[in-house]
């Protein structure tokens, strides 16, 4: 079944409602979301942060945190999903960061995309690759890295379109109240 459906089911079944802070994406996730008849229920809006300085001035991350751990991180996720679950008042929200390529990004390579969920008890980060299906991954040597890493796989677009699966996986785990996610803060 759709993931998106089930989303929303899982959302109105709950009572609940979500948001979306989008960087690599561009307001692909909350399109994605509705997409699906009946998603007003569940769906507030989200924002579209594509520019580190809108990270800071809508999200709300601390520019310290940016500077320290660049945008393509684990912290600077948790902080936009937190930020836009307060910007769009929204029981849940759910954060994307990363790169989609071609080219290398500040050290980080195309693939490497970052998930944050912030909700009513938790907030949450997790590398997408991980919670991606198998055939959307790929293993690759990253520099400073010991052991291969696994990115999400693709072109542009198909690192994109996989980044947003990931992310409603994600969020669909968190709403059904699955907290096994890695960096629940």
């Amino acid at each position: 079944m759709d993931t998106s459906l089930l989303l929303i089911d899982a959302l109105r079944s709950t009572n609940q409602t979500i948001s979306f802070c989008e960087s690599l994406t561009a307001g692909l996730a909350a399109a994605t979301l509705a997409e699906v008849p009946g998603a007003s229920d569940v769906l507030r809006g989200g924002l579209v942060t594509y520019a580190t300085d809108l990270k800071v001035g809508l999200a709300g991350v601390d520019a310290a945190l940016v500077e320290r751990e660049g945008v393509v991180s684990a912290a600077v996720a948790r902080e936009m999903a937190r930020g836009c679950r307060a910007a769009c008042r929204s029981d849940w929200a759910v954060s994307l960061t990363g790169v989609a390529g071609p080219d290398p990004q500040d050290g980080h390579q195309p693939g490497e995309v970052w998930i944050g969920v912030s909700g009513p008890r938790w907030t949450a980060s997790f590398s997408a690759a991980e919670l991606a299906p198998a055939p959307l991954g790929r293993y690759a040597l990253v520099p400073g890295e010991p052991e291969p890493v696994r990115l999400l796989a693709g072109d542009r677009n198909q690192i994109r379109s996989a980044a947003v699966e990931a992310a409603l996986r994600g969020a669909l785990q968190a709403v059904r109240g699955k907290q096994e996610m890695a960096g629940t803060k």
